[in-house]
């Protein structure tokens, strides 16, 4: 069996050991003669996964014990209409910072729903090229909660600070974030944040899963009306079994976990590496007449790496030559073109070497 090099957006790279992991225990989970596929979530043996996955996760981010981790379905998308249904139920307003087209769709899945909406800064004047300062951040008086999206995965455009911003009577805007695309790629400090919410398909295992990361004293603040299933209170209480979850990707999510913990040695170790893998992308691209990356240095995701060939007539032979060489996935989003390399963390730095000498050899020969 070969294994290609993947840079897929999402669905993404998952971990080697956590495929043979998995692999392993597929017809027969630990002795139990069945799959985890097959188990009842009310079992002690699906109990123990998804309460050791819960254990790890805040062991690696080390979340506060005043937070609930919500283990949920419908993918960050889902959230963009159950942050302001359980945020706005008391009044007030959303604000937003708008960095790019997942910022975007938060915002207007908000106004969708007739919730009273705020933008407090926008990079679109700068083509989302740079985030904007924290002295352009400026907050409706009413503000409920400020939203930012950390890392555009599709304009591979990152936040370099964390904003915080007070409303003009003195009170502190509770921070949510959308960390989709850069969750688990180094620490952060949980305690900066209201709610942080994460597709689970980029940094923590397959699609058809979603965390969610909220502050005791942002539950049962929900509209009355809310569905149930929405209801971050009620999920928190029924340990986010209100219904069947997603058993297998909370599986695979928690085997994520361990990887990071054991093998990788925690989230220091994980950013170093990422970092690395980073740095070695964007110096090749800059170092080139022929490719280019429009984003400001200091806003320069670490996840994903977009970039353009001099000619765009040659797109299609740079994809179908990477292709054959085992370089999979690199088409741009279809909204910007070009190029996208994603970098989550279960890409190995080997990937990137074996993309940067392919670029370079494309470029000695096509350009």
């Amino acid at each position: 069996m070969t294994r290609h090099y993947n840079f897929c957006a999402g669905p993404a790279a998952l971990p080697v050991a956590v495929l043979e992991r998995a692999r392993e225990e597929l017809l027969d989970y630990q002795g139990r003669g069945l799959s985890v596929m097959e188990m009842s979530h009310r079992s002690d043996e699906f109990i123990a996964i998804a309460e050791r996955a819960e254990a790890d996760f805040r062991h690696l981010l080390s979340v506060p014990d005043n937070y609930r981790v919500l283990f949920l379905q419908g993918g960050a998308s889902m959230q963009f209409a159950m942050l302001p249904m359980n945020l706005l139920g008391q009044g007030g307003s959303g604000n937003f910072i708008q960095t790019g087209i997942w910022g975007k769709k938060a915002l207007n899945e908000a106004k969708h729903l007739g919730f009273d909406c705020h933008v407090v800064a926008s990079s679109e004047s700068n083509g989302h090229t740079a985030v904007p300062t924290p002295d352009e951040l400026r907050v409706s008086t009413d503000a409920a909660y400020l939203h930012y999206t950390s890392n555009e995965t599709i304009g591979g455009l990152e936040f370099d600070y964390t904003p915080h911003v007070q409303r003009a009577d003195g009170a502190h805007v509770p921070l949510v974030c959308d960390m989709s695309s850069n969750i688990l790629s180094g620490p952060i400090d949980v305690s900066e944040f209201g709610v942080i919410y994460a597709g689970a398909q980029k940094n923590i295992g397959p699609a058809g899963l979603t965390l969610v990361v909220v502050r005791d004293d942002l539950l049962g603040k929900a509209q009355a009306n809310i569905p149930s299933l929405f209801d971050y209170q009620m999920l928190a209480d029924a340990g986010s079994m209100v219904n069947t979850p997603p058993t297998y990707a909370w599986y695979l999510a928690g085997l994520v976990f361990q990887w990071l913990k054991d093998d990788i040695g925690g989230l220091a170790a994980m950013d170093a590496i990422n970092q690395r893998k980073a740095d070695k992308l964007y110096a090749a691209i800059d170092a080139s007449e022929f490719y280019s990356n429009p984003i400001a240095n200091a806003n320069r995701s670490r996840m994903n790496v977009p970039f353009v060939l001099a000619d765009s007539a040659l797109d299609k032979a740079f994809l179908q030559q990477a292709d054959a060489a085992g370089l999979l996935n690199l088409k741009g989003h279809r909204s910007v073109g070009g190029m996208r390399a994603s970098l989550y963390n279960a890409v190995p730095e080997s990937a990137v070497d074996a993309l940067i000498a392919f670029m370079a050899d494309f470029e000695k020969t096509r350009g």
